[in-house]
């Protein structure tokens, strides 16, 4: 692995979903042990792009490279083994909800190693205590809070010590305490573990706090991309209406309609 080259290079992405156009030429690089945020406002396809990273997603032109490899290029064999490398943190968790705690995340080492259980054992509480809930092995998923259930997820993300680690909405439906305990184990656990994060979210904040690099998402291109202190001072609209959580700009607040007078004039029990 060439330390000085992105781990994730994204060049000439175009991707639709029926005529609907959610890339248009986008490139993207991913530098490796850093968190790199990838931001937008809702639909511009934030989600889709860590599935078209990780091979759940074909593009209809461009190129994919991680570490090296063209993911739309590999076979199914070794696609599966490039995914094993990496972590996946789902917007919901995605919790295994008849397993404890403990079983959720021995889970994947269960299935990808031969481990004896003595070591499984080593690793999981290893995991479990990175993420502070390593009293909480025992516990079902229906048992723990969502922030809790969040850092379960978190621990199993990284169960196989991948390279990359991709989280989807992590701060989503979560308390002050919890969004701020989870944007510093995001922090931490990438720099401990010299992993590469990919961070999809619209919490800006939180965001802004932990990330070296954002590339901003809007109708299908990157409208800009640069460190959150370049970002937060930004001459382009479309990024001072998304980064200032401002009610208009390039993004509308109203929706396109007649003007509100032609539409009072309308003949009543129009619609």
């Amino acid at each position: 692995m060439n330390s000085q080259a992105p781990l994730v290079k994204i060049r000439d992405l175009h991707f639709s979903h029926g005529d609907r156009v959610i890339f248009d030429g986008v490139d993207i690089d991913i530098p490796q042990g850093r968190v790199t945020a990838i931001m937008g406002p809702s639909g511009t396809g934030k989600t889709t792009l860590l599935k078209l990273i990780g091979g759940q997603l074909r593009p209809s032109k461009g190129t994919i490279l991680v570490d090296g490899e063209d993911v739309h290029r590999l076979s199914r064999k070794a696609l599966y083994r490039l995914r094993m490398r990496m972590g996946m943190l789902f917007q919901s968790g995605a919790l295994l909800t008849d397993l404890k705690v403990y079983d959720n995340v021995a889970y994947p080492l269960r299935e990808h190693t031969n481990l004896p259980e003595s070591m499984i054992r080593r690793l999981v509480l290893m995991k479990l205590e990175a993420v502070g809930l390593r009293g909480a092995r025992g516990l079902m998923p229906a048992e723990l809070s969502g922030g809790m259930a969040r850092r379960v997820a978190l621990a199993r993300a990284i169960a196989l010590d991948p390279m990359m680690v991709m989280y989807d909405e992590p701060f989503t439906g979560q308390d002050p305490i919890s969004m701020g305990v989870l944007a510093q184990l995001v922090r931490r656990l990438n720099d401990a573990a010299r992993l590469t994060s990919i961070l999809v979210s619209h919490d800006v904040e939180e965001t802004a706090g932990i990330s070296d690099l954002i590339y901003v998402l809007s109708g299908g291109k990157v409208i800009e991309s640069g460190t959150p202190q370049a970002l937060g001072v930004s001459r382009s609209p479309a990024v001072k209406q998304f980064m200032g959580g401002l009610p208009d700009g390039p993004v509308g607040f109203h929706y396109s309609a007649p003007t509100l007078s032609d539409d009072l004039l309308t003949m009543r029990g129009a619609s």
